[in-house]
């Protein structure tokens, strides 16, 4: 083995979802190649991560990033140097831009994009709609598309997909990971005379649990008649992790740092249409319930579900206000500070946001710290206090729901394919190296399903 590397990380402390151990890791050609005590050895860069703990790079698989759109609040540049300067390694945009990622074009388009542009590595969901289903096999096999987004529920942009029959026909038309918006069209069609214009508190009473837990209970059940898992995403009710527990052999299960953080009504009280989003925060026992699962495992991984819109938007009446917040740069420091409080440990922080999402999504030699896997790493300092700020926010909106929470837990340094690029809140490497993900199909079988519970009851302890 080489005595001499790119680049040494020394006296940091390793965090995987099983074990946590204080050691070296040396990195070269972008790959971790050793780990142990290297004290004797040399590199072109060292880095001292005494009192700091180094996590697999973090994974976003949920984030807007509004790009092509001809006014976007957001790009694919400032969006990925949101989630690099947040500890970020990966993120996974989704498909209602504008135009929607609904044909090969578009999401090679993205691609194009994204090259050279990107900070992060990077991977572009396909949209599913009943009108391109014959599109979305060809569309999954376009490397960097982990798979397919279906709206359930109306939300940001024109993608809504609420017909049973066409759910069901595009899950039989692919293979990879079909991810869902869950609110039922129907109810919300049916309520919206709930919605009081300037009472952004109303947001919450239209889209009700109901709303939620209705879809939710549909998509099971297509899961089951076709035989395909699916992932639900930001899951917001209590009576929805509760019937998602009893069926994990047919869901994953997502939720984020917004619903696991902010309680209505307090938080529209406070900041009004900058707290809407859909589903939306609701009360402080749904919150419980969310806790409640991710502590015994129900929860899979944490997305950020980064979705910006300008001031000028957000400060309009409700509800002519667009639903949406920024998160990519805040969702590993709001996480830390969780584990910090003692709401979760460090390793299932781990499993959550790396090691799951590579494993769920089928992402190879990512995911952990090992020899001979991508050199994707996170460090930060668990001790160190910082105070979120919208000043410090780079998505193009420039602002924060968390803007003057105080936080424990920081990210100090991001290393992507192996070179330093953020280190104490300053980008430190001017060509963007974002890279797109490639994909292998991941088994969705129950019994890898009952393995990963078993694991993440293991981390969590």
């Amino acid at each position: 083995m080489p005595n001499h590397h790119d680049i040494l990380i020394l006296g940091g402390t390793i965090c995987n979802p099983n074990t946590i151990t204080k050691t070296d890791i040396a990195i070269n050609n972008k790959t971790i190649t050793q780990i142990g005590n290297l004290n004797h050895h040399s590199a072109n860069q060292t880095l001292n991560a005494k009192n700091l703990h180094i996590l697999p790079g973090i994974i976003d698989s949920q984030t807007h990033l509004r790009e092509p759109d001809t006014n976007p609040a957001e790009n694919l540049l400032t969006g990925s140097r949101a989630a690099i300067l947040g500890g970020t390694t990966t993120i996974f945009d989704m498909p209602n831009t504008n135009p929607p990622t609904t044909t090969p074009k578009h999401l090679r388009d993205k691609l194009q994009r994204a090259k050279n542009t990107m900070l992060c590595n990077y991977a572009f969901y396909a949209g599913g709609t009943k009108n391109n289903i014959n599109l979305l096999a060809e569309m999954e096999k376009i490397p960097a598309c982990p798979g397919v987004k279906i709206f359930m529920g109306a939300s940001t942009g024109s993608l809504l997909t609420d017909e049973d029959e066409t759910i069901a026909e595009i899950l039989k038309a692919t293979s990879k990971t079909a991810a869902f918006h869950a609110e039922d069209q129907t109810r919300l069609i049916a309520r919206a005379h709930k919605r009081e214009k300037g009472n952004v508190q109303s947001h919450a009473i239209w889209r009700d649990p109901q709303t939620a837990l209705k879809a939710t209970r549909r998509l099971l059940h297509l899961a089951k008649k076709t035989g395909r898992r699916v992932h639900i995403l930001h899951i917001s009710t209590g009576g929805e992790m509760a019937l998602l527990k009893r069926h994990k052999n047919l869901a994953s299960v997502e939720t984020t740092p917004q619903h696991l953080t902010l309680t209505a009504p307090e938080c529209y009280e406070r900041l009004g249409a900058y707290a809407q989003m859909n589903p939306p925060i609701r009360s402080a026992h749904h919150r419980q319930a969310l806790w409640k699962a991710l502590r015994e495992g129900t929860v899979d991984v944490i997305g950020s579900d980064h979705a910006p819109h300008p001031r000028e938007e957000k400060d309009k009446t409700y509800p002519n206000t667009p639903s949406g917040m920024t998160g990519a740069q805040t969702l590993l420091p709001i996480m830390l500070h969780h584990m910090n409080r003692g709401r979760l440990s460090l390793r299932r922080l781990v499993q959550l946001t790396s090691a799951a999402p590579a494993e769920l999504f089928g992402i190879p030699k990512k995911g952990r710290i090992a020899p001979n896997y991508d050199a994707d790493l996170t460090i930060v300092d668990l001790k160190a206090r910082r105070e979120i700020t919208n000043s410090q926010i780079q998505s193009l909106c420039k602002w924060t729901p968390f803007d003057g929470m105080r936080v424990q837990g920081w990210p100090i340094g991001t290393i992507l394919g192996g070179r330093l690029v953020m280190w104490h809140g300053e980008l430190t490497d001017e060509p963007p190296r974002g890279q797109p993900i490639h994909f292998t199909r991941p088994s969705r079988s129950p019994q890898d399903a009952e393995r990963r519970d078993a694991e993440r009851q293991d981390s969590s302890r």
